[in-house]
């Protein structure tokens, strides 16, 4: 933009004066990048209706208004990455394909003092690299700057990636930060690294006086966890086969730290990612005999990547056979938790797992997924998202695998356990319910029904109801106050068709007023009890059962308790499960059969009692 455009604009709106240099940067061919529209470059200046025109990728000759711009649109200078990227294009595809390294050093270049954050450094390259072939392509670059002398590398996204004036290698760099700390974790963390960095042929002087240092942490230090010491011994075991030492002379070894079995699953809920694999072979090693028990007892509990980790193992180890069957059990008993639910649907067309997942690609099993989502909802302190609910949303064809062998009644059931459920908004629920309808169409009554009928009444506890009534208050008193007060600031940034803030906080709107009507849709369905009025000789909601398992002789105890009261660690179901279901209505003496897949499981009610009550 010329300077009679800039001070004709700083005339009507005396606040841009403060950015008069970037609208004057405006010009004519300049390249920008806009929060909501990406990568553009402005074409022209249309002065009679104050319009810059711009050019961007899904969004030719943009309209935009250059106050608007000042605080959501950054000119680039000449000689940025992105802006070369359309003037040296061979240049800097080049720089791509053959010698990455020197990309990110002109790429920091771009930047005021040669720095910026490793964000925004991942988004910028993101656009001149291509988002289809970024996330490989960083993969194999940043193992490339990490021993790049000139670029110093952050610890965390955060922080600041560096083009230093005086280069300095990777080893020399970590040495000085594992000298400059006394922290035995952090240590730890710079000793891993060194390993990477060091080449054959360096001299081990140095490594042989990080080792020293590191046995002594993972000896002496009464600052790591039991996670942290173990990983500590595999690094310093790691360090001592490099450098030539004996990893068999130091003390204390892998086994001895995890020497006692009950340790394990607290060493693996901290254990880092790339151990895992590591910690289940060193588990075999260390307790040959227990090793399948102890592998089942981490996998029940087991998070994320260590899931499949632990699955592996199992089957690597020849107990695919058993897994089958462990995975049966759980699911009657309401233990399959929603980690290894979601291993299973999203493996469930694999070659390799096809045979071992076969049988459990029921209905039955769509009903563990519900209540798992039921129950990570209720569990959840905020609206975040689940998992496993998003894997039934996002994959077309799961409800229809898992209703391939249903009967219209089961799929009833289903439905209607999908329409309770609190782990959905209700549009995913009618989302849903559609693809129940297009295979069971009679479904389609229940549509109607919820609309005429009144719902059945909720038997839930006064401690559950009290639970839900202040998450419900949180949304009412708090989240939604805040949301107005943020739709409100974002509104007075103008242009709402452009404004990603408002629309943005528009969604968190919609997103808590659809939580506030679900919980004033429950609570007056709701009926609180004190399970008074449980018999003692007809399971009831408030009995405590024990069942034998007339197949395998286990007798686990239950509680029945109220639809908001699950916590299968604790074995307290729900009445409203498959499991409380079978059990309403049985007496002591009784056979409960429970379907499995193409089996029956049958077990006995060995004993029934109310549980305490405050008449009692």
């Amino acid at each position: 933009m010329n300077l009679e455009a800039v001070s004709a604009l700083i005339a009507k709106k005396p606040s841009l004066k403060a950015a008069i240099s970037k609208l004057e940067a405006m010009e004519p061919g300049t390249y920008v990048v806009h929060r909501s529209w990406g990568f553009g470059q402005i074409k022209s200046y249309d002065e009679a209706a104050e319009r810059l025109v711009i050019d961007f990728q899904d969004k030719p000759g943009h309209r935009m208004d250059p106050a608007f711009c000042v605080g959501t649109m950054d000119v680039l200078p000449p000689h940025h990455i992105l802006a070369r990227k359309q003037t040296e294009a061979a240049h800097i595809q080049n720089l791509i394909d053959k010698e990455p390294g020197e990309l990110i050093v002109e790429a920091l270049k771009s930047y005021d003092k040669h720095a910026t954050t490793a964000i925004d450094l991942e988004i910028t390259l993101a656009q001149v690299v291509g988002e289809t072939k970024f996330k490989k392509w960083w993969t194999a670059t940043k193992k490339v700057i990490a021993k790049d002398p000139r670029v110093a590398v952050p610890a965390k996204k955060t922080e600041c990636y560096i083009l230093r004036e005086v280069p300095v290698s990777a080893k020399d760099e970590l040495m000085e930060a594992f000298e400059g700390t006394q922290s035995a974790r952090r240590r730890i963390s710079i000793a891993e690294k060194l390993i990477a960095a060091v080449e054959k042929d360096d001299d081990m002087t140095d490594l042989l006086k990080v080792l020293d240092i590191v046995t002594e942490a993972v000896r002496e230090s009464n600052q790591l966890s039991q996670a942290e010491r173990l990983y500590g011994a595999a690094v310093r075991d790691d360090l001592a086969v490099l450098t030539g030492a004996d990893a068999s002379a130091l003390s204390p070894s892998e086994g001895e730290i995890i020497g006692d079995v009950r340790d394990l699953t607290e060493i693996a809920a901290s254990i880092p990612v790339g151990f895992q694999s590591r910690f289940l072979a060193l588990i075999k090693d260390t307790h040959p005999i227990e090793c399948r028990d102890a592998v089942f007892t981490l996998l029940k509990s087991s998070q994320g990547k260590f899931t499949t980790e632990c699955i592996n193992f199992l089957i690597e180890n020849e107990y695919a056979a058993d897994l089958a069957e462990t995975f049966q059990r759980w699911q009657v008993e309401q233990n399959l938790r929603a980690p290894v639910l979601l291993w299973i649907v999203k493996n469930r067309h694999s070659k390799k797992f096809a045979k071992l997942l076969n049988e459990l690609i029921t209905p039955r099993l769509l009903s563990a997924i519900f209540f798992a989502i039921d129950y990570e909802a209720l569990q959840a302190a905020s609206a975040r998202r689940i998992p496993l609910g998003d894997m039934l949303s996002d994959d077309p064809d799961l409800i229809a695998d898992l209703l391939a062998t249903a009967d219209p009644e089961i799929a009833r059931d289903l439905a209607n356990t999908l329409m309770l459920n609190q782990g959905f908004e209700e549009l995913t629920k009618k989302s849903l319910l559609a693809r129940f309808i297009k295979i069971f169409p009679n479904i389609q009554s229940l549509v109607a029904g919820d609309a005429e009928g009144k719902e059945e009444a909720l038997l839930v506890s006064r401690e559950s109801y009290e639970r839900r009534h202040a998450e419900y208050e949180l949304i009412v008193s708090t989240k939604i106050p805040e949301n107005s007060k943020s739709i409100a600031t974002a509104r007075e940034h103008g242009d709402l068709k452009e404004n990603s803030e408002y629309k943005m906080a528009k969604q968190d709107q919609a997103l808590l007023m659809s939580q506030k009507s679900q919980l004033e849709k429950d609570f007056e369905s709701a009926r609180i009890t004190d399970f008074s009025e449980t018999v003692a000789d007809q399971i009831g909601v408030g009995s405590i059962v024990t069942l034998k398992n007339l197949g395998n002789g286990q007798t686990p105890t239950y509680k029945v308790l109220g639809a908001w009261d699950s916590d299968p660690d604790n074995y307290i179901i729900a009445y409203k499960t498959p499991l409380g279901q079978a059990l309403l209505g049985k007496r002591k003496g009784d056979n409960v059969k429970v379907k499995i897949g193409s089996s029956e499981e049958e077990y006995e009610v060995t004993k029934l009692e109310r549980i305490p009550t405050p008449a009692s």
